[in-house]
């Protein structure tokens, strides 16, 4: 069989997630050869924009929670509150770090188990066109294009799209199409999970 994932399941994994263990589990039954786990190239990249851009954001927001706390600290009556706001402080720079750690760690195993589709001139092409076709994002566009060209490839028996995105992604166009490639949509982790062990 094989488990189609997107950027939503390696988030999932590296911001520990609700359905994390889930996924771990998933990552599990690949590894043991019980499926074929495949990512689109996109989804192992967009990941790592996320986290830069989060990283930034919350540099931000730690220099003005510093300046603030600076101006607090002068004030007699709030100078000995001001424990449990340098904690959270602490815990906004300390989040970004762990998930970056995070994330090196899954690349590196989801490289070592999964198939990586690659991204090439015809799945750019083609995801203009989905885009139009389906009312995708331009990144949900090249995930289902790369999904849906592995599978029109590969032809495989069983197969299963695994992710978190339903609004945009389970349209009746979208389910029918993938349908016809012997592939379900699954918008649940835990989902996913109970289909692969029950298949």
């Amino acid at each position: 069989m094989n488990i189609y994932v997107e950027t939503n399941f390696i988030l999932e994994l590296v911001f520990e997630q609700e359905q994390c263990a889930i996924c771990e589990k998933i990552l599990g039954f690949c590894e043991a050869q019980k499926a074929n786990l495949i990512i689109p190239t996109y989804s192992l990249a967009e990941p790592h924009k996320k986290l830069i851009r989060q990283a930034k954001e919350r540099r931000k927001l730690q220099q003005s929670l510093d300046q603030e706390l600076r101006e607090l600290s002068r004030t007699k009556s709030y100078k000995n509150r001001l424990y449990s706001i340098e904690n959270i402080k602490s815990l906004i720079v300390q989040s970004s770090q762990d998930a970056s750690e995070r994330f090196v760690k899954y690349r590196e195993y989801i490289l070592k188990i999964a198939e990586i589709i690659p991204l090439n001139a015809n799945i750019l092409l083609k995801a203009v066109s989905a885009e139009e076709n389906y009312d995708l994002s331009p990144q949900d566009a090249l995930v289902y294009v790369s999904v849906l060209k592995h599978l029109q490839n590969n032809k495989p028996d069983q197969a299963c799209f695994l992710n978190r995105n339903s609004k945009d992604f389970k349209t009746p166009d979208i389910i029918d199409e993938l349908k016809s490639l012997n592939c379900r949509l699954i918008t649940q982790f835990n989902d996913g999970y109970d289909f692969l062990i029950s298949s």
